[in-house]
């Protein structure tokens, strides 16, 4: 994936993350680092709680992800040269 789709990718995604901090109230990264140690198992018994968490989780380990491959790419261009001077759109 090119950098510019990266940079789409991820704030698309981030997008969606944005309606789960809303609903619930926290950023993705403490939901997420909470869901991973196992705090948030008295909401198992939600069936609402459950199916957003699971897309929540979902939703960001893809960003993880796109974010990881943005940053190693980045780490072997310069700048300048990764940029993008006219509109995608």
């Amino acid at each position: 994936m090119e950098i510019h789709e990266l940079v789409v990718e991820m704030k698309l995604l981030e997008r969606r993350l944005t309606l789960y901090e809303e609903k619930y109230g926290v950023l993705s990264e403490d939901f997420y680092s909470a869901l991973m140690s196992g705090k948030l198992e008295e909401y198992d018994a939600f069936d609402e709680t459950r199916a957003d968490f699971s897309r929540w989780k979902g939703i960001y380990e893809t960003w993880l992800r796109r974010k990881q491959a943005y940053t190693k790419q980045m780490k072997k261009r310069d700048l300048a040269k990764a940029m993008r001077f006219q509109p995608v759109y």
